[in-house]
This record gives C-alpha cells, structure tokens and sequence, in this order.
C-alpha cells in the first residue's frame, strides 16, 4: 500500500470518529421574577459579560479604595486562587496535546556481537557469530485516534474546569474586597462610637464639676456627687472596650493585606457613613452574575463531560504509529538512499473482561455530576437567600436609623428636663444619671445602625455579583 493510501486511511479514520457520551444542557433553576422587597430599590441593567471591577468605589471612601488595591496585591489566599487557576489552564494545554501527533527523531550508535549459539532461524543456514555496528536516524510518530472522543471529552472536562478556576478566582476577588470592606466599616462605626462616648465624657466631667461646686456650697449631697464621679469612669471603661473591639479589625485588615498585624495602623478618622444608592437587579441577572454560581455551573459541564470520557472507554482504542529513518552498519553509508527504511502500522485493542472497572467507572461519573447538580441548585438557593436578606435588612435598617434619631433627639430633651428640675430642686441627681445613660444609648445605637448599614450594604453587593460595568 502506497504512502498516500495510508495517509488516506488515517484521515477517513479520524473523520469517521464520534464523540459518545451526553452533549451538556445546563439544569433548569426555579428563579423568581423579582425580589420580595422591591420599593425603594431601583432595578439595575448591568453587563454580565464584563469584568465587575472595582465595586468599593461606590462608597467614596479614598482610605478604602486604597485598601482594597493593596489587598488585591498582596492577599496570600489570593495568590494561591491564582496558581490554582494557572494549574487548571496548564491542565487545558496537555489535554490538547492528546489530540495531535507526537513526533519523536530517533538517533543511536552501538557495536554488538551476535552469538554463534542462538536459536536458528533456518535450518538451511547456520548460525554465525558476527561483530557490527548499527548507526540510526529517523523519525517516529504516536498517534491514538480519537474515534469515539474520549480525548475530546478530556479537553472539555478540562476546559469547563479551568473556567471553574477562573470563577473561582474571581470569587476569591469578591469575598476578599467584601470581607475588608466590612471589616473597614465596622472599624470606622466604633470610631464614631469611641467620639460619641469622648463627647459624652465632656458633657459628663461639666456634670461632675458643677455637681462638685455644688456639693462644696451644701446644695447638693454627697451621693449625688458620688452618682456623677461612678457615671464617668462608667463611660471612661466603655471607650477602652471599644478600643480593643477596634484593633481586632484592624488586626484583621492587616492579614486581608498581606501585612504583619504589629506594623500595621489605621489612624482614627471620623467618617460619615453613608449608605449609596444599589442598583439591584432581577433574579436572574444576579444569578448569572454570581462568580459562585458560575463555579459551580462550570463544574457541571466538567462533570458532564467525565461520564462521556467513562463511557468511551467501552470502545477500542486505536494506535497509529509510523517510522522513517536511515539504518546502516557502517557510518559511511548511513545518508545513502539504500539505508532508508520505514513502517507504518494500525492497531485496535479492545478490553473483554475487566470485572465490572469500566461500568463502575462510568457509575462514578454519573453519581459525581448529580452531586454537582445538587450543589448547583443549593448554590443558587443560597443566592437568593443572600440578596433577600440583603435587601429586608436594608429596608429594616433604613426605619431604624430614623427612630434611633428620634430617639437621640429626644433622650437629649429629657436630659435637658432632667439638668432644670434638678437645678430647680425638684428632682433628685438620679434622674440626670438616668437621663445621661439613656442619651448615651441612644447616640451609640444610632451610630451602631449606621454602621450595620454599611457592613449590610457591603455584603448586599457582594451577593449580587459585585460592582456593575453599565449604568441603568
């Protein structure tokens, strides 16, 4: 058979390959077509395709954004998603692999000495013992064909997995920039806390030294000054309790960054916590749009894929090999046309009895893509837990930031009352105590809802996907 025939063979052999197994149809997910809580949200039109990007900068904070920016850099959680998503890409390139060629040159030189004393090849002439070298070039080719696609499903296992890594890496991205921004806000809601409790501390030292004066003309007794001085150093203890809530998160910005937690500081700063205004979009976009989701979709695909490589194994598997070279005794000779030897060959082995290896094989790929299915489904449900609970606490938080304003306000008038019946000695210095105590609870409330706002803001776009690429 001429070299072309065989070239023609191969061709109409590769041609003739099928791909077995499931092609992949993404499950179907009951989606609502809204959320619960729509009013006051206003729905978003954002570009799923895109990159989210730098989404903390809706918060316009310049220290935050520059945390951020440094996390990304330097957060070792993040680099080990990043070399895992190189793996995966590294996993892609040598799957492909399989589905060309391998070329291999072949090159030898040895002297040998053939026994006189071995078994007879023919009966007619006998044996001699001769000593001579073998020089070789040449070329070889391996080729499996991929008749019934097992290689092709190979790649798209690891294609659809490497797509899973990158999700995954973009995920790592979301949960690292929300975990510092929560972190961050919390941080800057004690703060406000710790400068709440500093002004009341003022107000409450004036107290103590006109109660003092007092106590010094005989108006006022030595309880009510000892009332005033224990109400103080109440107040003085509950700044050093925040002081050491405040550098645990800051301890825990340190490590998001990559960064020693004892070089690491954040300089107190009051800053006004304002909640932006979210553009939320509908069920289905933000589920397109969670990169956990789209992990777990990928994962899906690269399951479907592994019953196909199962299945395949059922089928022959087909070998093609070829060889061209030169072979001679003598070196001299060696680049002569006489020297030129080649082979070509096809072969197919086919497995009959393997004790049940290939069925429980492909029973394992099946069970292992209805289990990522279920977790498809359950990360999904997930999601829209996520963004409904986002939602119904920012709608929550939102009533009870203005009745803890309300109620400053009016805890400020009863210890203004509680200051003038006290003066006007119609009341005892225990209701002005009391009515410190509650200003100062309803302060640290407020402040303290203002900052749960931003921190369920924070994880609010987190579990919508992140930032958004196009305006509404």
């Amino acid at each position: 058979m001429t070299r072309s025939k065989y070239l023609g063979l191969v061709s109409l052999l590769v041609l003739a390959g099928c791909v077995v197994g499931p092609n992949y149809e993404k499950p179907a997910v009951d989606v609502p077509p809204a959320w619960k809580p729509e009013s006051p949200w206003r729905r978003a039109a954002p570009d799923d395709a895109a990159l989210k990007g730098p989404w903390w900068k809706i918060f316009g904070d310049a220290e935050l954004n520059t945390l951020e920016q440094a996390a990304l850099e330097y957060n070792p959680s993040l680099d080990v998603a990043k070399a895992r998503l190189r793996q995966a890409q590294d996993v892609v390139k040598v799957t492909s692999a399989g589905l060309f060629p391998q070329l291999g040159l072949v090159s030898g030189a040895q002297r040998l000495k053939i026994s006189k004393d071995r078994p007879v090849a023919s009966f007619v002439v006998p044996n001699v013992s001769t000593v001579q070298n073998d020089f070789t070039l040449g070329f070889s080719v391996q080729y499996e064909a991929d008749l019934f696609g097992g290689i092709k499903r190979q790649l798209e296992s690891a294609s659809a997995s490497a797509q899973q890594s990158q999700a995954d890496f973009e995920n790592a991205r979301l949960v690292l920039s929300a975990e510092l921004a929560a972190d961050y806000f919390n941080l800057r809601e004690l703060d406000l806390e710790i400068d709440v409790i500093r002004q009341s501390i003022t107000s409450e030292n004036r107290a103590l030294e006109f109660v003092r004066s007092r106590h010094d003309l005989g108006d006022a007794s030595g309880l009510d000054l000892a009332q005033q001085e224990a109400q103080v150093k109440t107040t003085i203890t509950q700044i050093d309790l925040l002081r050491n809530r405040r550098a645990q998160y800051e301890h825990a910005l340190a490590t998001l960054m990559g960064t020693p937690a004892p070089g690491f500081e954040i300089t107190p700063a009051r800053v006004e916590l304002e909640v932006p205004a979210i553009p939320v979009a509908v069920p289905s976009d933000v589920i397109q749009r969670r990169p956990d989701v789209a992990s777990q979709e990928r994962a899906m695909a690269a399951a479907n894929a592994q019953i196909g490589v199962a299945r395949a194994a059922f089928f022959p598997s087909v070998p093609l090999s070829a060889n061209l070279g030169l072979e001679s005794n003598t070196a001299t000779t060696l680049l002569s046309a006489s020297s030129l030897f080649w082979s070509f060959g096809v072969s197919a082995v086919q497995t009959i009895f393997d004790a049940g290896q290939r069925q429980a094989n492909l029973d394992y790929a099946k069970a292992g893509y209805a289990a990522v299915v279920a977790g498809y489904r359950g990360t999904v449900l997930n999601a829209m837990q996520e963004v409904e609970d986002g939602l119904s606490g920012m709608s929550t938080l939102g009533s009870a930031a203005e009745e803890a304003d309300a109620a400053v306000t009016s805890a400020q008038r009863v210890l203004d009352l509680a200051n003038d019946r006290y003066s006007g000695g119609v009341a005892t210095y225990l209701d002005v105590v009391a009515a410190q105590q509650a200003l100062l609870a309803n302060q640290r409330q407020a402040v303290q809802i203002r900052g749960q706002e931003m921190v369920t803001a924070v994880y609010l776009i987190k579990a919508l996907g992140g930032g958004w690429s196009a305006s509404p």
